[in-house]
């Protein structure tokens, strides 16, 4: 495969994924390539729904085959929202740290910090062909908001076995271990 579209303007994912996809044989064109191309909503109940609602709209739109990922926050203490949706709980509030305030209040409430992000990464090859890519990082909820590295909830998340927010890594460590990384690995292993 020579060229494949990552449906997405999001550049904080745009970044992640060209330093994660380790292959030189691929082209990977995202969205910013395009001028007034808007993305379809996502109505799905699930992370593999939306990421599958992307993914076909965009392989119909440029005819070539299309990924997409549907990410998400998931903290045990709020019945694993904010889930899917994610982004949109955080343009509910006023800043992220308003977000981040509200989270934390409630794991220490519930007492329980386990959290876990989640992506579903959709590949379409073709209008009927489409394959679903899982990674998931458990972890826990950061009493504090800790580093100025990543984006969305990394500042909030502390992986198992690590002592730092995803925030205080650098993206490089961050991109070794990431939900991201093993949804990414999975799809490389399915192309190559």
């Amino acid at each position: 495969m020579k060229e494949l579209l990552f449906f997405s303007h999001n550049q904080k994912k745009i970044e992640e994924i060209n330093k994660i996809f380790t292959s030189n044989i691929t082209k990977i064109h995202n969205l910013n390539s395009f001028k007034n191309i808007q993305e379809p909503k996502e109505t799905g109940e699930t992370f593999s729904a939306n990421a599958k609602i992307k993914s076909s709209y965009g392989q119909k739109k440029f005819n070539m085959p299309c990924f997409a990922d549907d990410s998400g926050f998931c903290v045990e203490a709020l019945n694993d929202k904010p889930g899917v949706q994610s982004k949109r709980f955080l343009e509910k509030f006023s800043s992220d740290s308003d977000a981040f305030n509200y989270i934390i209040t409630n794991v220490r409430k519930k007492n329980n910090d386990k959290a876990f992000f989640v992506t579903a990464i959709s590949l379409t090859l073709n209008t009927n062909h489409h394959i679903i890519f899982l990674g998931r990082i458990d972890g826990k909820v950061s009493l504090e908001p800790l580093g100025e590295n990543g984006f969305g909830y990394d500042p909030i998340f502390i992986p198992v076995n690590y002592k730092k927010t995803f925030a205080e890594m650098g993206s490089k460590q961050k991109n070794k271990i990431s939900h991201r990384m093993i949804a990414v690995t999975k799809l490389q292993s399915f192309l190559f």
